[in-house]
């Protein structure tokens, strides 16, 4: 590759469903941190982008490529990539048998066979970085809802990864929990982390991204800057969306 700082180069991508065409023909690229904020309404093709990304769906056609190679390709070791490329759920997506540490710790230990002392020590250094370290023994119910996706977000870091996809992290929490999640993913992008982030947090989008991919209907509809796409809008459906978003 040419630029040794891109990461990700998406070209032609389209994923249907059956009949239903959920993602139409997009480009976009990702170059090291970067922190991209996907916008748009419910439906317009936001996390089935970021899921083609990781292979949880299949695109139907196009190509994804890491580094220059193309992720689709059979020949591809898909664990090493998503070792690479880490993802943080709506739905937490902790192993509820286990205790905060040890959620940390499986990816390292099974994944990277790391030795159980050096998998700790990473552990705890994430828990810290996310403020988790004082609930290594509790069990995932224990917790709240912000309190597990932060234990979500050390999961994923432990796994060092190169660049973190988040889908919709705060979504499926309560309002008072969604700024202490928000924080730390502040926090990831100050320090360099490059991020790719689906989000309905439209303050957080413009003030941390510096990239903003607004979609629509499964077409990227227009991207730019968090001020060209907060500030100057473009396009009449980019306005219109963020209308909606009185106290921005």
């Amino acid at each position: 590759m040419s630029d040794s700082n891109r990461i990700l180069e998406i070209t032609h991508l389209v994923k249907s469903f059956g009949s239903h065409e959920v993602l139409k023909d997009i480009h976009f690229s990702v170059d090291k941190g970067d922190v991209i904020s996907i916008i748009g309404a419910s439906g317009s093709g936001k996390s089935t982008l970021l899921r083609c990304i990781n292979l949880l769906e299949t695109p139907t056609s196009g190509s994804i490529l890491y580094h220059g190679d193309d992720i689709t390709d059979s020949r591809m070791n898909i664990y090493a990539y998503r070792e690479k490329v880490g993802m943080v759920f709506q739905s937490f997506n902790l192993f509820s048998n286990m205790t905060v540490l040890d959620n940390c710790m499986v990816g390292p230990i099974k994944v990277k066979s790391m030795k159980k002392e050096e998998a700790k020590e990473l552990a705890m250094t994430f828990l810290t970085k996310v403020g988790m370290e004082q609930f290594i023994n509790a069990k995932p119910r224990q917790l709240s809802g912000g309190q597990q996706q932060r234990v979500a977000i050390a999961r994923a870091l432990a796994m060092e990864p190169e660049i973190l996809l988040f889908d919709e992290p705060t979504s499926a929490l309560d309002p008072q929990m969604v700024g202490e999640v928000l924080n730390v993913m502040t926090t990831l992008a100050e320090e360099g982390m490059t991020m790719l982030i689906v989000t309905h947090e439209m303050a957080f989008a413009r003030d941390v991204s510096s990239h903003v991919v607004f979609m629509a209907d499964g077409v990227i509809e227009e991207e730019g800057s968090s001020e060209e796409i907060f500030g100057h809008p473009k396009k009449e459906r980019t306005r219109e969306f963020l209308s909606r978003f009185r106290n921005l």
